[in-house]
């Protein structure tokens, strides 16, 4: 499928927010996979940033409502896994920019 369709769903998939986090799912590398197929139907593998998370029954059906808005995608289906674990390391450098958490303290 199309870059274009991936982009629009990753914006879509932006719109999510870990409650306990002021940063989108995306960029907190909670978001391993996209996979979308040819029949429109799109299949998304995330995790959560800890198993005991409070939104783990919620927020995996929000991605896939998110997603499924997006034309094009016939359906949405999340998978929800804890292997590999997430860590901070998955976090883009916009997201470790906005908490702080840059590592380059050089001058």
């Amino acid at each position: 499928m199309s870059e274009k369709l991936e982009n629009e769903i990753i914006e879509a998939i932006k719109k999510v927010y870990d409650p306990e986090i002021p940063v989108n799912i995306y960029e907190l590398g909670l978001i391993y996979k996209i996979d979308i197929q040819e029949d429109g139907n799109v299949e998304i593998t995330m995790t959560l940033t800890s198993p005991f998370c409070p939104v783990a029954g919620s927020m995996p059906k929000e991605v896939a409502a998110r997603a499924s808005e997006v034309d094009g995608v016939k359906k949405a289906n999340v998978e929800l896994v804890f292997e590999p674990p997430w860590s901070m390391d998955l976090m883009s450098d916009e997201a470790k920019l906005k908490l702080n958490l840059t590592g380059n303290f050089s001058a």
